[in-house]
């Protein structure tokens, strides 16, 4: 059957079925081209991963109504896959028995999800309980049953009565007491009143 002995009304269905078949093959070509290099660069970056930048991050464990720790970063970015956030100009709290334990502020620090751990980089300044003060290099916390460590250039203080440096200190669960090792100068005062 040629073309020219079909009905008009024929003729006109045929043209337009081909015209919206040609229409449909070109729209599906053109999105497979469009979206090429979006599906490949999806499945590069292995499924949900994402990675955010925020100011002004609060990070706060909580279990059963008792507060664990918080800490705030000025700036922070957050890495969904590794579950790491990275905080600039931190400070926070550690509680023990829902009460402030110890106190601190540091130019950088590291909170993992998986591994529940913090630590503390660069310019770190510690205030415990009962108004020891320190300072380190790096502090490291990895939950509320293990004791802490703070490692490099360790400057230990009780307002007048104690100063001492160190190389490394190890906190108590409880921060009632702590353990100074390496090369270490201890300098006891008597309080004259």
């Amino acid at each position: 059957m040629k073309w020219n002995d079909l009905p008009k009304k024929k003729r006109l269905y045929a043209a337009a079925l081909l015209t919206i078949g040609g229409i449909l093959a070109w729209a599906f070509i053109t999105a497979g081209i469009i979206t090429h290099d979006f599906n490949r660069k999806q499945l590069e970056s292995r499924g949900d991963e994402q990675e955010a930048v925020v100011n002004g991050i609060i990070l706060t464990e909580t279990k059963d109504d008792q507060k664990y720790w918080e800490i705030y970063g000025e700036t922070g970015k957050w890495d969904s896959s590794n579950g790491v956030a990275q905080l600039n100009k931190v400070i926070g709290n550690f509680y023990k028995d829902n009460e402030v334990s110890m106190s601190f502020e540091s130019s950088k620090g590291t909170y993992n999800s998986k591994e529940g751990d913090i630590t503390l980089h660069e310019d770190t300044f510690i205030v415990l309980k009962d108004g020891i003060t320190l300072n380190a290099d790096k502090l490291h916390w990895i939950n509320s049953h293990t004791p802490i460590v703070a490692e490099g250039h360790i400057k230990i203080q009780k307002g007048k009565e104690l100063l001492s440096t160190a190389d490394k200190i190890v906190i108590s669960p409880e921060y009632d007491s702590f353990k100074i090792i390496g090369n270490t100068v201890s300098k006891v005062y008597e309080d004259k009143k």
